[in-house]
């Protein structure tokens, strides 16, 4: 028998992901929510069953886990009649993520208007947080950039080869979709085509995102998003100094033993550098490494796709933690 997750914001790119991800999924039968009538942009065809986004349908079809791929206001207002109804949340939106109500008000410049639930979720980066996603109602599903930052830099932190008084410098690209579907200026073909820009530089919200999961303080992490001329796709590229001796392999063996098992962790040969091709459309985080032994100067490269293991993979690796499924199912 299929449990059935249903998805608010099934137009915009990540949940059109979900969608096309739920799709193929053995055990989990997708059910449309619509929150808002979007008469210009029409279902999908042939469409999978659908509902209002209310209590008493997701109560009605039976639907055990909703996935909120909605702005952040929206998430505030939806999980708690979701929750109400029964069914367990992923939420794609920076809704939950942060830790405090004035932790979100800094940096999303809004107020919070759930900090109950907001002190429940659990932070849904599974390589990190599986043991308390399991057991969880409402999961944050992170952001992108931040799944390519904390899984490329923790391990490290954790292992103490990185100098941190010389600090940490992530420079991140992302394809347009990650700016959502909604249209604007800045995300226009005759905008982005041919162009290549910085934004958000010194304040991007996912920032503290970084912070909370690496341990890292924010003086001594420095992070710029630039805009790439392609649909999809991460690729972060991050400096920083390691202790002295320290080289490439060891490096590698660091990640080595942290990601043993880890179904969405590749690891690069020494020297050799993961690039967009090889994730695009994959739940896949690839990581590379470079060190210079003699000055200590150390390079990791970090490249995931912003649609899938940035937003909708990994809401779905954390749906099956939910659900009891194994953690991969539908995504490899």
């Amino acid at each position: 028998m299929h449990s059935l997750a249903g998805i608010v914001g099934y137009r915009g790119y990540s949940g059109a992901e979900l969608l096309r991800i739920l799709e193929r999924h053995p055990r989990v039968r997708p059910v449309l929510l619509d929150h808002r009538e979007d008469t210009a942009r029409p279902r999908p065809s042939p469409a999978p069953r659908h509902a209002p986004a209310t209590p008493e349908a997701v109560r009605a079809e039976g639907v055990s886990l909703v996935f909120l791929a909605t702005p952040p206001d929206v998430s505030m207002e939806l999980a708690p009649a979701m929750l109400s109804a029964g069914a367990k949340i992923v939420d794609l939106s920076g809704a939950f993520r942060l830790r405090t109500p004035a932790a979100y008000t800094a940096w999303y410049k809004e107020p919070h208007t759930q900090p109950e639930l907001l002190a429940e979720a659990v932070y849904g980066l599974p390589e990190f947080c599986r043991d308390r996603i399991a057991s969880a109602r409402l999961v944050a599903n992170p952001g992108c950039y931040p799944t390519a930052a904390n899984l490329a830099i923790r391990p490290l932190i954790e292992a103490g080869v990185v100098d941190r008084h010389a600090g940490i410098v992530c420079d991140a690209k992302s394809g347009v979709s990650g700016a959502g579907r909604k249209p604007s200026l800045k995300t226009s073909f005759c905008e982005v085509t041919g162009n290549f820009a910085a934004y958000s530089v010194l304040h991007h919200r996912h920032v503290p995102e970084v912070l909370m999961i690496s341990g890292l303080e924010e003086r001594e992490f420095s992070f710029t998003a630039q805009l790439l001329p392609v649909d999809r796709g991460i690729l972060e590229t991050i400096y920083f100094r390691v202790q002295h001796g320290r080289g490439a392999p060891d490096l590698i063996e660091i990640y080595e033993k942290r990601y043993a098992g880890e179904a969405f962790i590749r690891l690069y040969p020494a020297g050799h550098l993961p690039d967009l091709h090889a994730v695009v459309r994959t739940n896949y985080c690839d990581i590379g490494v470079t060190v210079d032994a003699a000055t200590g100067r150390a390079v990791v490269v970090s490249a995931i796709d912003n649609l899938v293991k940035g937003a909708a993979g990994q809401a779905v690796q954390n749906m099956n933690l939910l659900l009891g499924y194994p953690e991969a199912e539908g995504l490899l």
